[in-house]
């Protein structure tokens, strides 16, 4: 059985999985994405080209995990904070209101495409072009997630109403695509029989593996202990989500029901349950995923594209541009609906980037080339229609696009602690464009006695914070009581919002790392107040000068960059007139100085002293000491 499997094959797809990320980074000006340079790859060596690679059973076995995998990915990109909005009361019409839940819009924008579709298929069956119109419909209604989300975030876009539209939009027709193909295939496999409700199954397995993992997560015991586990030859969580994608794929399989549905919503529970985008679990399966299987998936995609058959089918070459023309088409015409809340400079580029296809098209082709439902040439069609909307919309788009704009330094500061409105009133003492959001009617009278504006969370904290202006502010303070409320509002503001500079009270110290994964800058006021206490014990003087800073005087952390500096002692620093070393940071410590303190390479450190000469001593410490 070894004898006869040949692992040749599956070198020069693992080669071409290495190559085309390198030069396709030498042509950047023409922003093409990896997976498309990965199919026209597996063109070139595969049954189109060269012939080098002919699909074996090795390769059969990983382009199918490539399959599922990518679609396991797809569930995992849903980010149902940044859409789950309630409508805006803004609005003076019931439309408006809807158009004001981003997915409202992206559901009233996938039944008009999903109706212009079913058209376009009936059109093109009648013209003896293609087989089955309705599976058509179907392929025709997807969109790319993984290209719409990277595009709005290059152009800092997701944080805006604007984006958060495009992404429900987006994310409504990935999901609605792939269960109504899951739906059509069992129709069209089976009948509409009874067994066609077994889907619901796959739903209800769905809801109780989620409620059940979430409050575990929240009430299980032994939770650092499997954080330990999650590192070196354990990695659990790893081996937890494959397992996990692997039961709901199985379950989808023995219900009959297509195995991408299975996979999707496995990735939904992990998005549901991990800690954002910038988790560790998240950047392990993203490196699994793209690392190896799902590039093979793509170079398979090509090596099997056959364009000698769509060169000998008329009918198909006519297909294609028809294809591409529709597939913007079907798109473009539903997305007139963002006219009613956008310009139209905005709709045109809504419509442009919702236009592009990718992975769910060719996964939805090559369901209907297994079910017989497509020819071959269709389905070289329908892969070259995904090459062309792929790289042609995010090009359209960028050029067509406003610029967002530019943030300005608001600040917004979240918290139940009475601590939040008071700072919230020195920062605007301070010349700060400063907002509070509050919850309790009690802080809200404070804020109001202190002369502070300030927001009251009444539907959800989202509005809150877009009433508030996040999409100006630079930073977001959290002062929660609880430390999972804090991280859930630190995960809004940095993966919906975009938010920069994210600053969060945290009372227990063993939940830092949690926060530092996801790029919050921690305070923990009890640790604080000692080490602070600590610190006037030990400098007096340091802290004399700090405990009146006023608009003249200033706090300022600089990193040492400038070489020369390092190795000498506090006392040697040619520092400006009344500028003092108050504290430095070194490798995850805080070190209280004296004058006969060393400094090192990187150290941060803490300056007091007059705005200028504190603007005097950060150039000392800069790289080049100017």
């Amino acid at each position: 059985m070894h004898g006869e499997i040949s692992f040749i094959p599956l070198l020069v797809v693992v080669t071409l999985a290495f190559l085309v990320p390198l030069l396709l980074s030498r042509v950047r000006r023409l922003a093409v994405p990896v997976v498309v340079g990965e199919i026209i790859a597996g063109m070139v060596v595969g049954k189109s080209g060269l012939g080098l690679v002919q699909e074996n059973f090795v390769l059969e076995v990983l382009s199918v995990l490539g399959f599922t995998y990518l679609m396991f990915l797809s569930g995992l990109e849903m980010d149902f904070t940044a859409v789950l909005a309630h409508p805006s009361e803004a609005g003076t019409s019931r439309l408006q209101r809807a158009l004001g839940n981003p997915l409202a819009i992206g559901g009233i924008l996938f039944t008009l495409t999903i109706g212009g579709s079913a058209v376009a298929g009936l059109f093109l069956h009648s013209r003896g072009l293609i087989r089955d119109p309705w599976l058509m419909a179907l392929i025709l209604s997807t969109t790319s997630l993984g290209v719409v989300v990277p595009v709005l975030k290059e152009r800092g876009l997701t944080g805006s109403s604007y984006g958060q539209a495009l992404l429900a939009s987006a994310l409504v027709a990935d999901f609605a695509s792939i269960l109504l193909i899951s739906v059509y295939v069992l129709l069209r496999s089976q009948g509409p029989t009874l067994e066609v409700l077994l889907i619901l199954v796959l739903f209800v397995a769905f809801v109780i593996v989620y409620r059940v993992a979430a409050h575990l997560q929240r009430h299980f015991p032994a939770e650092h202990f499997l954080e330990e586990l999650s590192s070196a030859t354990a990695q659990l969580q790893l081996r937890g989500s494959f397992a996990l994608a692997l039961v709901f794929i199985a379950l989808a399989e023995s219900l009959g029901v297509e195995n991408i549905l299975g996979a999707f919503l496995a990735g939904v529970i992990i998005s549901l349950l991990a800690e954002g985008e910038g988790s560790v679990l998240r950047e392990k399966l993203d490196a699994v995923g793209y690392g190896f299987f799902i590039p093979i998936f793509f170079i398979m995609v090509g090596a099997n594209f056959d364009l000698r058959a769509l060169l000998r089918s008329s009918p198909a070459l006519l297909l294609v541009p028809l294809l591409v023309g529709i597939a913007y088409l079907v798109k473009f015409v539903p997305a007139l609906i963002y006219r009613l809340a956008y310009s139209w400079q905005e709709t045109v580029a809504a419509g442009v980037l919702l236009s592009s296809r990718l992975s769910l098209i060719i996964a939805a082709s090559a369901i209907g080339l297994q079910l017989g439902a497509i020819s071959e040439a269709v389905n070289s069609a329908v892969i070259l229609v995904a090459i062309v909307t792929c790289t042609l919309s995010p090009v359209l788009f960028n050029r067509l696009a406003p610029h967002p704009a530019r943030k300005a330094e608001r600040v917004i500061v979240v918290g139940s602690r009475k601590n939040a409105a008071l700072l919230t009133h020195r920062l605007r003492d301070h010349g700060v464009d400063a907002v509070l959001i509050c919850r309790e009617p009690d802080q809200r009278r404070h804020a109001l006695a202190l002369r502070i504006p300030a927001v009251c969370v009444t539907n959800s904290l989202a509005d809150a914070l877009r009433q508030a202006g996040i999409a100006q502010a630079r930073t977001v303070v959290v002062m929660e009581t609880d430390d999972e409320d804090t991280l859930r509002i630190c995960r809004m503001a940095r993966h919906t919002f975009g938010v920069e500079q994210v600053i969060a009270w945290v009372r227990d110290p063993g939940q830092n790392e949690r926060f530092r994964k996801l790029g919050v800058q921690v305070v923990n006021p009890i640790y604080s107040t000692v080490l602070i206490t600590e610190s006037m014990v030990l400098n007096p003087d340091a802290f004399s000068l700090t405990a009146a800073v006023d608009e003249t005087r200033e706090v300022r952390e600089i990193k040492l960059q400038n070489r020369r500096l390092a190795g000498r002692r506090l006392r040697d620093l040619p520092l400006p007139g009344d500028v003092i070393v108050l504290m430095i940071e070194r490798g995850g410590e805080l070190i209280v100085p004296d004058r006969d303190t060393v400094l090192r390479p990187n150290d941060v450190v803490t300056l007091v002293g007059s705005a200028a000469e504190v603007d005097q001593a950060a150039r000392l410490f800069a790289r080049d000491g100017r």
